[in-house]
C-alpha cells in the first residue's frame, strides 16, 4: 500500500503531539519495516525545516531530515502539479498540491488529520488511526 503523509502528521510525530502522535508513530514504523510504502511531498520538507529550525539547531534538523528520507520516499513537485492544484479550487493551496502529488504517484491514501481539507481530492484522505484500522 502506498501512502502520502501530510506535513502535519509528520510534525505530530517529530513534536510528539499526543494523542495524535501515537497512531502516526505506528505508521512510521510500518513504513520503516516496509509494510507500507510511505511518501512525503517535496513541499513538506521546507515546511518541516522552517518549523523545526525555530526550536532546534541546524545539525539536529539535518539529522531529522536524513532519518525522514530513510523512512519515506520524497515525491517531487512538477510544474504541472502547480497548474492542477490551482484548478482544484481547494481553500488551501498546500493541500491541493498534496492531493495532486498523491494522485500523480498513485498513492492509495493521503494520511492527514485534516480530512475536511481533502474532500475534493481524487485520493482518499484518512486519519492515521483510520489507516491502521484498514490494514
Amino acid at each position: 500500500m502506498k501512502i502520502l503523509i501530510d506535513t502535519n502528521v509528520i510534525l505530530d510525530v517529530l513534536s510528539d503531539r499526543k494523542p495524535f502522535s501515537e497512531a502516526a508513530q505506528k505508521i512510521f514504523k510500518l513504513c520503516e519495516v516496509k509494510k507500507l510504502t510511505g511518501y512525503i511531498s517535496a513541499l513538506s520538507v521546507p515546511n518541516i525545516v522552517y518549523i523545526l529550525r525555530k526550536e532546534l539547531d541546524a545539525k539536529r534538523v539535518q539529522e531529522i531530515l536524513s532519518h525522514l528520507t530513510l523512512l519515506f520516499d520524497v515525491a517531487d513537485l512538477k510544474a504541472d502539479d502547480l497548474k492542477k492544484a490551482a484548478a482544484l479550487g481547494f481553500p488551501d493551496f498546500e493541500d491541493a498540491l498534496q492531493s495532486v502529488c498523491a494522485a500523480r504517484i498513485k498513492a492509495d491514501y493521503i494520511i492527514t488529520r485534516n480530512l475536511k481539507d481533502f474532500t475534493g481530492s481524487k485520493v482518499i484522505a484518512l486519519r492515521p488511526d483510520e489507516l491502521l484500522e484498514r490494514i
